[in-house]
This record gives C-alpha cells, sequence and structure tokens, in this order.
C-alpha cells in the first residue's frame, strides 16, 4: 500500500495513494460501492512495473476523502462521480490519463469519458457504459433483477438508511458475496476495504446515490448541467475496453452486449471466466493487461 497523499478541488479534499514514476502515462483507477482503493492491490505494481504511474483515489464518502465543508450536498450522483474525478485531475495537473474502474468508479469513468473524452487517453470499464438512465429509472425490469437490486429499494426506506448506518459491514459482505460468488474472500480482505466504510459521509453519500438514480430525491443543483448532459445518453470516443465477470451476481453477463452501441470509437469487449462484480481485485491480471493493452498504443 503506498503512502497516502491528499489534494483538494472545489468541494473535495481527496485522498488518494500514488505508485510508479510521476512522469509516465497517467493511469487512475477507480473503485465502487461499497468496495475501497484495497481492490487494486494487485493491479498497482503490475502497472507501476510497466512504468505507469498509478493513481488511486478514495471516492466521496470514503477513508480520508472529506468534505472541505459542512453544508456541501452529499451527493452520491453520478454526475458528482464524474466531476470529482475531473477536478482532483485538474488540481493535479493531469491533463489526460487512463481511466480503469468498475460499479461507482465505472460511473466516474465514464462519465469523464463522455463528456470530456480529451481528457481521457483510455477507458477500461467494467461492466460496460456505467451511466444511470434516470428517466427510465421509474420502469421495472423483471422479477429476478428486481430481486438482485434489493438492496436499493431497501436504500430508499428511512429503515435502509438506518440499517446501513448500523449493520454497514455486515451488509456490505452480504453483498460481496451475492455479486461474486465464486470468489472465496477472507476476513482480513474484507476488513481491510471495510475500514473505508467509516467515513462520517459514507451513509449520506450511498443512499443518495441510490435515491437519486431512480428520481426519488432532487440531485446537487451545482451538478445539474452535467446531469442533463449525461441524460443524454452521450456515446464514448475514446479507445475503450469493457471486462465482464461471467459470474457477476449484479445483472446478468449478458446484458453489457447491449452496451456496444454506446462505444463509437475503437472498442472491445472481453470476458472472465468465474469472476464477479469485483473485476479489478478477483481478476487483478486479466484488468491489468487491458489496461496496458491501451497504455501500448499512446505511447
Amino acid at each position: 500500500m503506498a503512502a497516502i497523499k491528499h489534494v483538494r478541488t472545489s468541494v473535495l479534499d481527496v485522498a488518494y495513494e500514488e505508485s510508479g514514476p510521476a512522469d509516465r502515462v497517467p493511469v487512475v483507477l477507480l473503485h465502487g460501492f461499497p468496495y475501497a482503493p484495497r481492490a487494486f492491490d494487485e493491479m498497482v505494481p503490475l502497472l507501476a512495473a510497466k512504468g505507469c504511474r498509478v493513481l488511486v483515489p478514495y471516492l466521496r464518502g470514503y477513508g480520508p476523502t472529506r468534505f472541505l465543508l459542512p453544508d456541501t450536498m452529499r451527493s452520491g450522483e453520478q454526475a458528482a462521480l464524474g466531476n470529482d474525478l475531473k477536478e482532483m485531475m485538474d488540481a493535479l495537473g493531469i491533463k489526460s490519463a487512463l481511466l480503469c474502474g468498475y460499479d461507482w468508479g465505472g460511473r466516474a469513468a465514464c462519465v469523464v469519458a463522455a463528456l470530456w473524452p480529451e481528457r481521457v487517453s483510455g477507458l477500461v470499464t467494467c461492466g460496460g457504459y456505467n451511466m444511470h438512465d434516470v428517466a427510465g429509472a421509474a420502469k421495472p425490469a423483471d422479477a429476478q433483477q428486481e430481486h438482485r437490486y434489493w438492496y436499493q429499494y431497501y436504500f430508499n426506506t428511512e429503515r435502509g438508511r438506518a440499517g446501513l448506518i448500523e449493520n454497514r459491514r455486515g451488509i456490505a459482505k452480504l453483498l460481496w458475496t451475492l455479486w461474486s460468488p465464486r470468489w472465496n474472500f477472507d476476513d482480513a480482505t474484507f476488513e481491510a476495504s471495510a475500514a473505508s466504510f467509516d467515513n462520517p459521509d459514507f451513509v449520506e453519500v450511498a443512499i443518495h446515490s441510490y435515491r437519486v438514480r431512480y428520481g426519488y430525491v432532487p440531485g446537487d443543483p451545482a451538478l445539474a448541467g452535467i446531469e442533463t448532459r449525461l441524460a443524454a445518453k452521450p456515446p464514448i470516443t475514446v479507445p475503450a475496453i469493457t471486462l465482464q465477470g461471467e459470474d457477476v451476481g449484479t445483472t446478468p453477463p449478458e446484458a453489457s452486449v447491449a452496451h456496444a452501441r454506446f462505444f463509437t470509437g475503437p472498442y472491445e469487449r472481453r470476458t472472465i471466466p468465474r469472476v464477479g462484480h469485483n473485476i479489478p481485485q478477483e481478476a487483478p491480471r486479466e484488468t491489468a493487461d487491458a489496461v496496458l493493452a491501451l497504455v501500448s498504443k499512446i505511447r
């Protein structure tokens, strides 16, 4: 684990870990919910050994990352995640980076790649085109998919908020198990990430994320312009590789096949057998290989 550094954006003090030479290709690795930068621990040395500058931020609501002001909305919407990433790059003077993420982190990476493609030299996104269709979110899915998303509906109740406050580790560990049924992680592996859930804003950011995506609460007015652009389902034009675990427990793996229409630049979809939702931690070599395949084309 690299030493934790900090950089300030307009609303956050962002904690991040950095490895590799500072003057080489920047690669930003972005974790999801409910995970942490520990998901990339086996990937980072593989990338650094190939000369990449690897940055792994803690998303808003995780680990040592903090809001600068108490009255800033604790938004978890996709616009917030994407804007945080862009502002972090701005603050560090990174003009362009290769982005790799999954779940919330994949969403942040896709947002920046779609809206600010000049800032992205390549994209590795686990699960495909990770943006929300808020306008279409009220339409129910089939019964099996509705069952898989039980936690999202739970978080849309005050009982769910109380449950996440009181039982964040228990809920997170259950989700890890359901989403990656073949991943035999041990307690130490889980606890290494779970420490990041003790952030004072973890619950509020998570609850907002799962309510705003269905249109049940308003988003941050400061980010409305970004959300309007995302509502148009902008294409991703940068070189992209999507990774799909074949044993994922969140959505059927074949669902991401249809995402190809959103990628209008060089595009490849790779599947990984016996891997679930947390692809970088379950399949670090395959994920690193995808990143390095894109790095090789920009050098």
